[in-house]
């Protein structure tokens, strides 16, 4: 059975034009939502921001009616009701000024374990799945447990190499639970929670996944955990929302860089170029910057080097070839050593530099890492 509280929470929550943020302040004025239910209009009014439209609608009995049914279909669906202002959601989320006042949840969620978060394009590579396969691999056993949010491509990779690695995984929906999208991915939600694994929501059963609801649902994946992957994305794709608001919260963005004429590494590249994400190079220095407890396997380069070549174009290998890791080496220099005038070779440098074959020093200097 669900307290009155809840049952008032969700009532509350239901009311247009009551967000995540106006619910905080109503019940900080109120104490409850149980109380902010029971003011009068003029009470409600006297509550800055709390305009008349938005005092009209709460203590309607539709909204009520509407709770009530909520709460019904959460108890037959075993779905658990997580109310942030009785301290219920996860401590990192519960951080996010504009984390959701409630939060729905099927599984068990455990606060014991490291939450990572991994997104990125519904048009994977084999690059990316050759990064997700080793990454998870290598830290399987360092007691983490990865988020992402069950759409095709990345997403359904993260949750189903974390599924092999015995790793648990969490899955942050776009919608209520009254339907599972994208369909194709309903048996591996029901094996995420077979494996311990965790299925949440801030939507309730009336909510269907509109498109507003996926860049909403995004907040949550970054705030859940201390460390956003964007694994691949294109300009302007979905999970550069999620690197945003990741960096809003201060917290760490790190990006898969590759080629620049492979459109689904553009994204990761621009967010690179911007500073406002650190380029993975090695899964090594990965593990490290993520503050993860080493272990006692070897974790090398991010590819094995006949792998790393085959990254690179001739030109590309041409110019990593000629830069030392000990003496640094001008543009001017480097381009009478390739025999490629030097406004040519820039963007290729970039690329190295992006990709973490190289260091670009001041005067225009290069040294290879």
């Amino acid at each position: 059975m669900f307290s009155e509280e809840t049952l008032y929470s969700v009532a509350l929550r239901h009311c247009p034009l009551i967000g995540d943020i106006i619910f905080r302040k109503l019940i900080g004025e109120a104490g409850s939502a149980k109380e902010v239910w029971n003011l009068s209009k003029s009470g409600l009014k006297n509550i800055f921001g709390i305009g008349k439209k938005i005092s009209l609608e709460i203590g309607n009995a539709d909204h009520l009616h509407f709770a009530e049914k909520e709460l019904k279909f959460c108890e037959k669906n075993n779905i658990k009701i997580n109310l942030r202002h009785q301290k219920d959601l996860p401590t990192l989320l519960n951080e996010c000024e504009d984390a959701p006042a409630i939060l729905y949840q099927k599984g068990n969620y455990n606060p014991s374990l490291k939450p990572l978060s991994l997104v990125g394009t519904r048009n994977i590579t084999s690059y990316g799945k050759h990064f997700i396969h080793d990454f998870l691999a290598e830290v399987k056993h360092r007691n983490i447990q990865t988020i992402s949010g069950l759409a095709l491509g990345v997403d359904t990779e993260v949750h189903q190499v974390s599924i092999a690695q015995n790793i648990p995984t969490i899955a942050v929906l776009a919608h209520g639970f009254h339907t599972l999208y994208p369909s194709k991915n309903r048996k591996l939600a029901d094996k995420i929670l077979e494996e311990n694994g965790v299925l949440f929501s801030e939507f309730n059963s009336s909510q269907k996944p509109d498109r507003e609801n996926f860049i909403q649902r995004n907040r949550i994946i970054a705030g859940l955990s201390p460390a956003t992957i964007v694994v691949e994305t294109a300009f302007g794709g979905g999970s550069i929302s999620t690197a945003t608001f990741a960096l809003n919260y201060n917290r760490e963005v790190f990006a898969l860089p590759g080629k620049i004429t492979d459109p689904y590494s553009q994204g990761c590249n621009q967010l690179i170029f911007l500073n406002k994400a650190g380029a993975i190079s090695t899964l090594s220095s990965l593990i490290e910057q993520l503050g993860f407890q080493a272990n006692n396997e070897k974790t090398g380069e991010l590819f094995p080097s006949s792998e790393i070549r085959i990254q690179l174009s001739d030109s590309q290998q041409q110019i990593l070839n000629s830069i030392d890791k000990n003496t640094p080496i001008s543009l001017d220099e480097l381009s009478e050593k390739v025999e490629i005038a030097a406004y040519k070779i820039l963007p290729d440098l970039l690329q190295l530099e992006i990709s973490g074959y190289i260091k670009a020093l001041s005067g225009r200097q290069y040294l290879a890492v």
